[in-house]
């Protein structure tokens, strides 16, 4: 029979918000095993206790945010209307059903306003962290990092160039002190004083967002960035760090700094790290090793001259140290350079006889002139590391966890754009993002073992 259900929603009905939020949902997982209770505490300090209008519940306003990261809403204003007709978030909010929703410009002018150049968002993150570490889904042994690339609010088109001045390696005194050494121990001269001259380069500055970096790289895409450099823990894939840095930084540059960081912050006993070919330097090779750290990191294949012998060929001998060439001629030392070099020296006479010379080099004093980094040992060491059983499963795991990672960021939270322009709120998007997901996975597997 033929039947209308108009007019029904003019009827009164007895309903409670509780009983329109499903057992199963998200919010509730997250509401029930995360402890949000830290959040007053921690933004105290930033509003007057005696003075001015009644604020906004600090906690409403952060979970207001925690529900755009979760669900990947970019915009304050679109958030606003969700949380007006989404009844699940007006429960998370501890709103009712006719209570006016927050205006969205209270959440911008907290971020310019009060919140403004501190460490808010990172101590969030960090609480997170702790939980998790509560709750022993974080083990700190075997750790992930990596970067991606995420797209600055900025055209990149609208650029100027700037002459700016390199800074300097956090590790060229440990590097200096290395080489004095080296020469040392060979019976060679320290080097003569030399003049520190800064070095300059021109880059591409932003018009709209100057704290963007011009990326620039091979299979990436070329315009205005910022890197988003994050680790994960092997046990749950629990993201343990995130640091944001323009794009035109190398990905190697901060990952000592933020391993110290962690191991500080977290108390972290870090056996083992996994990382992309990027990070395979001497400097983090070294430092990796100063830590008593398996390193494993991907192989880097340099490209040889087309017709020439590959280095590899070239065997080294620690015990004497000299290298031995493919025709087994031996290379002697002969200096170590102000930038960490050994230089081996062949031959001459013996280079102009060989029958491999215009394989091998086209020095016009017939003269081969291998390099070896004074840290190389460390190197050589990961690169072993990388081919044991152990380094293999390592690795294998990669992509499984810090990959994985960024994926469920940009796809699910939004992270693949910049909402804002600069570096501190692009770090407020990226630590808030990161956080969520971490309260995502906690809520969920709490809920499974429960």
């Amino acid at each position: 029979m033929f039947q209308s259900r108009q007019n029904r929603q003019n009827e009164l009905e007895m309903v409670t918000i509780e009983e329109l939020v499903p057992e199963n949902h998200l919010l509730r997982k997250i509401d029930h095993y995360i402890d949000f209770s830290f959040i007053p505490e921690k933004v105290r300090p930033y509003y007057c206790e005696d003075n001015g209008r009644p604020s906004l519940d600090p906690l409403v306003l952060f979970k207001m945010m925690f529900i755009g990261y979760i669900y990947g809403i970019r915009s304050e204003r679109e958030l606003e209307r969700q949380i007006q007709t989404n009844v699940a978030y007006r429960w998370f909010l501890g709103l009712n059903l006719t209570d006016s929703v927050p205006h969205h410009s209270t959440i911008s002018w907290n971020r310019r306003m009060r919140f403004h150049e501190t460490d808010i968002f990172q101590e969030v993150f960090d609480e997170i962290v702790h939980q998790a570490m509560n709750h022993r889904m974080v083990s700190g042994r075997v750790l992930y990092t990596d970067s991606t690339h995420l797209k600055a609010n900025a055209n990149k088109k609208k650029f100027s160039r700037k002459e700016v001045h390199v800074e300097t390696a956090d590790y060229i005194e440990e590097l200096n002190e290395a080489v004095e050494q080296d020469r040392a121990d060979h019976g060679k001269k320290p080097l003569k004083e030399k003049e520190e001259v800064k070095k300059t380069k021109e880059i591409k500055v932003s018009h709209t967002d100057p704290e963007s970096g011009y990326l620039y790289r091979e299979h990436k895409p070329e315009g205005f960035f910022y890197l988003d450099h994050r680790t994960t823990d092997i046990k749950y894939n629990i993201i343990t760090d995130v640091h944001i840095t323009p794009g035109n930084i190398h990905d190697s540059k901060p990952y000592l700094q933020r391993l110290d960081r962690q191991i500080k912050r977290f108390g972290f006993n870090v056996e083992a790290v996994g990382l992309d070919a990027g990070y395979l330097t001497s400097p983090i090779c070294h430092g990796l090793a100063q830590r008593n750290v398996f390193g494993v990191i991907a192989h880097r294949r340099y490209q040889t001259r087309k017709g020439f012998i590959p280095k590899w060929k070239y065997k080294y001998e620690e015990d004497p140290d000299h290298y031995i060439c493919p025709q087994g001629e031996i290379l002697t030392y002969a200096t170590t350079d102000r930038e960490g070099y050994r230089h081996y020296k062949s031959d001459p006479a013996k280079c102009k006889a060989c029958s491999l010379l215009a394989q091998c080099n086209q020095n016009h004093k017939h003269q081969k002139t291998v390099t070896r980094h004074v840290w190389e040992g460390s190197k050589e060491q990961v690169r072993q590391n990388r081919l044991s059983n152990e380094g293999k499963w390592i690795y294998r795991m990669r992509k499984e966890k810090i990959e994985r990672s960024f994926a469920d960021s940009k796809e699910l939270h939004g992270l693949r754009y910049c909402r804002l322009r600069g570096k501190q709120k692009v770090s407020e998007q990226a630590l808030l993002t990161a956080a969520c997901q971490n309260m995502k996975k906690i809520a969920l597997h709490l809920d499974r073992m429960s």
